[in-house]
């Protein structure tokens, strides 16, 4: 980590810092992402594909979160 820090040009500490706030950034960024659809913005082919799923409550712990129905 410390040649990848003088590459950068910054201290090992602030290149640490920096790798763990992008690496939370990604994961907040991706659970965001995966909560919901976006305004119901789903392609076409993944409306089909659901299309064919049964219509059966989901498994527990499957459900939507509140306010993403």
């Amino acid at each position: 980590m410390a040649r990848l820090a003088k590459e950068d040009g910054v201290s090992l500490n602030r290149w640490i810092a920096l790798a763990v706030a992008q690496k939370v950034g990604a994961v907040e960024t991706a659970a965001r992402f995966f909560r919901c659809p976006v305004g119901g913005a789903w392609s076409e082919d993944l409306r089909a594909v659901l299309a064919a799923v049964p219509d059966r409550p989901p498994d527990p712990g499957d459900e939507l979160p509140p306010g993403c129905d």
